[in-house]
C-alpha cells in the first residue's frame, strides 16, 4: 500500500480513504498480503486529474460505480463487425476536457446506456468520433449534455426504423445483391431528406419570427 500510495503522490492513509469509499477496486488478496497492480495506480491518477478539475469525491464515487457498471467494449462494439465509425479511446477524466462541469454520473451512465461509451480495462471507448466532436460541440453552444443525450436516444429508434425499411427493401427487391451496396444509398436518401425537412423547419420559423403580431 505504502509504494502504490508513493507512486500516487498520496498518503497510506488517503489511499484507505479512497478504498473504503469504493473509488478504487479491492486489491487481489493472497491469504493476508494485498496485492496492488498498474490499474490501482490508474485509478488514482484518474482520481487527481478529476479532482484537479473541480469534481468532488462524491461526484468522483458516482462515476466510479457507473464505470464499474459499464458494458465492455467488446459488448457495445462488437468483434470484427464492419463499421464506418471511428472509436476514440479515452481516460475517464478527458470527459471533462470535451464536456466540463456535465461530465456528471447520470450523464456518465445515460452514455452507457444508449451504447454510446463502453469500458475497456481502466478506460473508456466512444463509438464514434463524429458522434462525440457534434455532442461536444452541442454543448459548446449551450445544450445541455443531458439534451443532447436524450435527443440522441430519440434519434437511434428512428435510425433503426430506417435501417429496417432499407434492409427490408433490399432484401425483397434485391436479394442477389450485396447488403454492404446498400449504404451509401440509404445514408444519401436519409440526408437528403433530412436536410429538405431542415430548410421546411428553418423556413417555418422564419416565417413565424417575421409575422407581425396580432390587433
Amino acid at each position: 500500500m505504502e509504494e502504490l500510495a508513493a507512486a500516487a503522490g498520496i498518503t497510506p492513509r488517503t489511499l484507505r480513504f479512497y478504498r473504503e469509499r469504493g473509488l478504487i477496486p479491492p486489491p487481489r488478496r493472497e491469504g493476508r498480503i494485498a496485492w496492488y497492480g498498474p490499474h490501482h495506480l490508474a485509478r488514482l491518477r484518474t482520481i487527481a486529474a478529476l479532482l484537479e478539475r473541480g469534481h468532488t469525491l462524491n461526484g468522483i464515487a458516482d462515476l466510479a460505480a457507473a464505470f464499474e457498471s459499464g458494458r465492455d467494449v467488446g459488448e457495445v462494439l462488437g468483434l470484427n463487425e464492419p463499421t464506418e465509425e471511428e472509436p476514440v479511446r479515452l481516460h475517464p477524466e478527458q470527459l471533462a476536457d470535451y464536456f466540463g462541469d456535465q461530465a456528471t454520473a447520470e450523464n456518465f451512465a445515460a452514455s452507457l446506456d444508449l451504447g454510446y461509451l463502453a469500458t475497456d480495462g481502466e478506460d473508456l471507448v466512444h463509438v464514434s468520433r463524429r458522434l462525440l466532436d457534434v455532442s461536444a460541440a452541442l454543448v459548446a453552444q449551450g445544450v445541455p449534455l443531458s439534451a443532447v443525450l436524450a435527443a440522441a436516444r430519440e434519434v437511434r429508434t428512428h435510425a433503426d426504423a430506417l435501417a429496417e425499411l432499407f434492409t427490408t427493401v433490399l432484401t425483397t427487391h434485391a436479394a442477389g445483391q450485396d447488403p454492404a451496396a446498400l449504404r451509401p444509398l440509404a445514408k444519401s436518401v436519409v440526408e437528403a431528406e433530412l436536410s429538405m425537412a431542415l430548410d421546411r423547419r428553418l423556413r417555418a420559423s422564419r416565417d413565424t419570427t417575421a409575422r407581425p403580431p396580432g390587433p
